[in-house]
């Protein structure tokens, strides 16, 4: 009985597990993306400190609102100063950045009077009669300041150092010197009637804000200094 020859069966080539690995990686690039040309050194470097310039900014106005935002938290029961003519000043410091309550007599003639942008109201920083590092920001509705106007005698609101108020009243020491020819000393504090902790709840929106967009570009820079396996 013939036998059939077989035809030989045919040798592929074992493909090792690395040629495997670089087919997988080579189907997925995609050819025009190999052809982009890489970022340049210096274009990485400008990339980098541009977003730690904004990161270190966003930080910086963060730490400027730290007032505000500890002012929007604190106890919205105020303190009792009684008269301001004779609290002292370590009672003064305890009660810094805080809703305090007081009463006393102002000095209207020795007064400033000044505006601010988009409102009607006016506003009046008066000194306290008697003390000459102790001053009363008031406000007066829109049509009620008249000739016979009198500043009142009780006051609630925000207690701040003259040397440490926020954005609202900074310049208001040199505006006073400037309009009443007289010196406001360092230590002087300044009173603002109906400051409530509730109105400074913008300064939380803004910090966290601010927070977020130093935190984003920080982990920009992260992303771009990381090495890529």
């Amino acid at each position: 009985m013939s036998s059939v020859p077989h035809d030989p069966p045919s040798l592929q080539p074992l493909r090792s597990p690395l040629n495997l690995a670089e087919m997988a990686t080579n189907d997925d690039i995609d050819p025009e993306l190999v052809t982009l040309p890489g970022p340049t050194r210096r274009e990485r470097t400008l990339t980098i400190l541009l977003l730690l310039v904004g990161s270190l900014a966003s930080l910086a106005m963060a730490g400027a609102l730290r007032r505000d935002v500890a002012y929007a938290l604190s106890p919205a029961t105020p303190e009792d100063l009684g008269n301001l003519a004779e609290v002292g000043p370590a009672r003064l410091a305890a009660s810094e950045n805080r809703l305090v309550r007081a009463e006393g007599l102002l000095g209207a003639a020795a007064g400033l009077r000044y505006g601010r942008p988009l409102r009607d109201d006016t506003f009046r920083a008066l000194p306290v009669l008697g003390r000459d590092n102790l001053w009363v920001e008031v406000r007066i509705a829109a049509g009620q300041e008249s000739g016979r106007w009198e500043p009142p005698r009780s006051f609630v609101g925000q207690l701040e150092r003259f040397d440490a108020v926020g954005p609202t009243h900074r310049g208001l020491r040199g505006a006073i010197e400037r309009a009443t020819r007289t010196r406001v000393p360092g230590d002087s504090w300044l009173l603002v009637d109906g400051e409530d902790p509730s109105h400074s709840r913008w300064a939380v929106l803004l910090a966290a804000t601010f927070l977020g967009l130093g935190m984003c570009n920080a982990l920009a820079i992260a992303r771009i200094v990381r090495k890529v396996a």
